[in-house]
């Protein structure tokens, strides 16, 4: 069923940039709840209109199947790996990341990738594969693109010396050279390397609840229902954020007695509450953990909320034309959405948690709100009240 109304409105020469998966599929399964392919993991090398795509340059020891599990994808450069251990130790299954690395970014991140698997190999080496991509104008030097650097583990790294001064943002070849971070082309290269039929497209400073893949895999074995209706579906997990020195809670238990205290809120709160607070959030509150997971509430998308969900990777891709700068990066996909009529499932006892610290407007806000008016005009609007609901302009430009 297609529908335009409470959606975002494009004119024709806005169309969305079609993106295909580059994986060949190998075989086919099927299962009570669904059908799917299983895809191979090989190094490959692809232009992606003005970038070159390094996928699996540096790969996963565990292989998934299809139905095996759910892949966390996820972008970021070098001054985010270091969020990684704390996702994976959350997330404890696969997980696809691209990393813009132009220049010098490279030779960085594979330093910092070699200290995270020589020292974490249980978590790094087994679960995560890494993807590198940057701009034809910005080729890294004396890098090998022949084959991946699978080879990477042969060096030892001293685990007790830390690497993290050296990916001060403010250092990196990207910031030195003014480059806008290409955030949804990151988000499409992660995707179209994951291996399994299910997703979760998020941050890597968004930490995961624990178990969240087995209780999912299992709520879809019990509940066929969920994906064999008319209209698509996606499986929300609520995002909250906690203060700078306090603890990433595992539990639902342990964030709600965190709300209750006042150290933990709903991501964003002080900064754009109506682009993260879910539908129905009050009877998510209001529902203690339970064993597993469950949809506690359904809704269709409004206003400026901008969701994070498991899916399968068939969901619209995030729309290229746009960065990180330039704030507004998942309306063009949250559109797409609309228009397909998706179904939004808010899970009960599933939640993300972001990196300790809570969000305020900054001197950056001040900057990326010049890129922002960019980017809105990419993403016109109605004159009258068709997608903002009670929401102001200016929240929707807030992330």
């Amino acid at each position: 069923m297609m529908k335009s109304s409470n959606c975002w409105y494009f004119s024709n020469k806005d169309k969305l940039l079609p993106g295909e998966p580059k994986s060949a599929t190998i075989t086919v399964k099927s299962s009570k709840s669904f059908k799917c392919f299983d895809k191979l993991n090989n190094y490959s090398v692809i232009q992606k209109g003005q970038f070159w795509v390094l996928q699996n340059y540096v790969r996963a020891n565990q292989w998934y199947s299809c139905d095996e599990s759910v892949t966390l994808t996820t972008i970021g450069d070098p001054s985010l790996l270091e969020n990684l251990k704390t996702l994976v130790e959350h997330w404890n299954g696969p997980v696809s990341v691209a990393l813009y690395t132009p220049g010098t970014d490279m030779e960085l991140a594979l330093r910092l990738i070699k200290y995270l698997r020589m020292c974490y190999p249980l978590l790094i080496t087994e679960y995560v594969s890494f993807h590198f991509f940057f701009e034809s104008d910005h080729i890294p030097q004396n890098i090998s693109l022949a084959e991946s650097a699978q080879s990477i583990n042969s060096e030892s790294y001293p685990c007790t010396s830390s690497p993290w001064p050296s990916a001060d943002n403010k250092q990196l070849y990207r910031t030195q050279k003014g480059l806008k971070f290409p955030i949804n082309v990151g988000r499409n290269i992660a995707r179209d390397a994951a291996t399994t039929h299910f997703i979760l497209a998020s941050d890597i400073e968004l930490y995961p609840s624990r178990n969240v893949i087995s209780n999912f895999l299992n709520m879809i074995q019990q509940n066929p229902q969920h994906l064999q209706t008319t209209t698509p579906s996606v499986f929300v997990l609520p995002p909250f954020e906690v203060e700078e020195r306090a603890l990433v809670p595992s539990t639902k238990q342990n964030l709600l007695t965190m709300i209750a205290n006042g150290s933990a809120s709903t991501f964003h709160k002080y900064y754009c509450p109506s682009c993260h607070t879910v539908p129905g959030y009050q009877i998510w509150l209001e529902a203690n953990e339970t064993a597993g997971l469950h949809v506690i509430h359904t809704s269709k998308r409004k206003g400026p909320w901008k969701p994070f969900y498991i899916s399968t990777n068939q969901v619209p891709y995030f729309d290229e034309r746009v960065d990180w700068e330039g704030r507004c990066n998942k309306m063009v996909q949250a559109y797409s959405m609309c228009v397909l009529d998706y179904d939004y499932h808010i899970l009960d006892n599933a939640f993300l948690v972001h990196k300790p610290g809570i969000k305020r407007r900054g001197k950056m806000d001040i900057l990326r709100d010049q890129f922002a008016k960019r980017t809105f005009q990419l993403i016109r609007v109605q004159g009258w009240k068709i997608f903002l609901d009670s929401s102001s302009m200016s929240d929707v430009l807030k992330n």
